[in-house]
């Protein structure tokens, strides 16, 4: 898992402009309704990211499936 902070620079349009606090040159613009309620410009913000593995292999499960029945629906057409 990775954490970092961010500063709430500004609100544009229902979008909320991240500064990396390490590295005040990377942006991050995402939607302000991610955010905590009662976010205000100049708040600090702890950012958590973590690969959700199970998540990924079901979904490829789930593509994988809808492709081989694709091919089998082509297979029934020719």
């Amino acid at each position: 898992m990775e954490s970092f902070k961010v500063t709430l620079d500004r609100i544009e349009e229902g979008t909320a402009v991240l500064l990396v606090r390490d590295e005040e040159s990377v942006r991050i613009n995402i939607p302000l309704f991610l955010l905590p309620e009662g976010s205000k410009e100049g708040n600090i913000l702890d950012i958590t990211i973590a690969r959700d593995v199970k998540e990924t292999e079901d979904a490829k499960e789930r593509v994988s499936s809808l492709l081989e029945k694709l091919k089998n629906k082509n297979k029934e057409m020719k």
